[in-house]
């Protein structure tokens, strides 16, 4: 079965067709970094703009990549949460009118449970259960996951998930736009030599960073960062110190989760999972197989999301045409 991808939940435009769930017949991806970069952040109605103008493009070069017309798909699916409202209802709309001009099944995802799926687009099968560590700019999530469908909520972020302390780091230390990419290369010409905090919240699987960014300001302005002639080595120092913080919380937080329910595989998603020091570190230092998808598909993508629409429809979870966007959607 070929599934139709659509995502739009942030500042991606991406469409794709999968086969199987597992393999990908094409996957585009219309990135608007170079736009938002100028403002350091996204912007919206920038954003969402951006995407009615994309989005038909996107769809029609994805069905011509993979060689696929209407009358070869088997359903459509399309990220109805969680994100941006204004980004989610172009393209939630915009599968709604396809599915019904092609007489499709639509399928409304959880974008977050997509980034899980990426790892099905990888050589290796994933093996249940499995736990899955999503980290990415809006959420840090742990996932239990039992079998398709079956997902417990096991923690979550407190307050700033890593990838938004990413950003926020990158930003005070003017390291550059999108902050994750900028701290990693700004940390391969670093020294993690300052201990930063790390938030262990004990007894529980949630995850915390905003103390770390608090941190991270302080040692700034206690070095005197901004007066300095020279500042970048400094910067870099810096930033390797919190991206060794903050990849020590996650692998550790996700082994002992991992041991506690004696999963068979763990598996990464989401953004973040694109960090170079994470993907080495989490598979040195867990016990268990570890599962990575390649870097593209950490980032937001409509291969996971086509990925997860197959195992939905063979599981008939198929949406109503009054599916709507929910920008809150929660895991589990």
């Amino acid at each position: 079965m070929k599934i139709l991808g659509i995502e739009s939940s942030c500042d991606e435009t991406a469409a794709a067709v999968v086969e199987d769930g597992t393999k990908i017949l094409s996957n585009i991806i219309a990135s608007q970094v170079e736009i938002h970069s100028r403002y350091g952040g996204i912007v919206p109605e920038i954003a969402s703009r951006q995407h009615l103008l994309s989005v038909i493009p996107v769809v029609e070069q994805a069905l011509s990549n993979a060689s696929v017309t209407p009358d070869g798909l088997s359903a459509i699916a399309v990220t109805n949460g969680p994100g941006l409202a204004g980004s989610l209802l172009v393209g939630v709309n915009l599968a709604k009118a396809l599915a019904l001009a092609w007489d499709l099944p639509l399928i409304g995802i959880n974008h977050l449970e997509a980034h899980i799926y990426a790892n099905w687009l990888g050589e290796d099968t994933p093996v249940f259960p499995l736990l899955a560590l999503i980290v990415s700019g809006g959420h840090t999530d742990l996932v239990l996951m039992s079998n398709h469908g079956e997902l417990l909520l096991l923690g979550r972020t407190r307050d700033d998930a890593a990838g938004e302390a990413f950003d926020k780091v990158a930003r005070m230390l003017e390291l550059g736009y999108p902050g994750g990419p900028a701290v990693e290369r700004a940390s391969r010409e670093g020294t993690p030599r300052y201990h930063l905090p790390r938030a262990w919240l004990k007894g529980s699987d949630d995850f915390s960073f905003s103390g770390l960014k608090t941190a991270v300001v302080r040692l700034a302005e206690e070095l005197g960062i901004s007066t300095m002639p020279h500042p970048n080595s400094v910067a870099a120092d810096i930033a390797a110190s919190f991206q060794r913080s903050v990849v020590d919380v996650l692998v550790t937080k996700t082994t002992a989760a991992a041991n506690r329910h004696g999963v068979k595989q763990v598996l990464l998603a989401g953004g973040v999972a694109a960090n170079e020091l994470l993907r080495e570190t989490v598979v040195r230092r867990l016990p268990t197989p570890v599962l990575v998808p390649d870097p593209v598909l950490c980032t937001d993508n409509a291969a996971m999301i086509a990925s997860c629409g197959y195992f939905h429809l063979l599981a008939g979870k198929v949406a109503g045409w009054d599916l709507d966007v929910i920008p809150g959607l929660k895991l589990g």
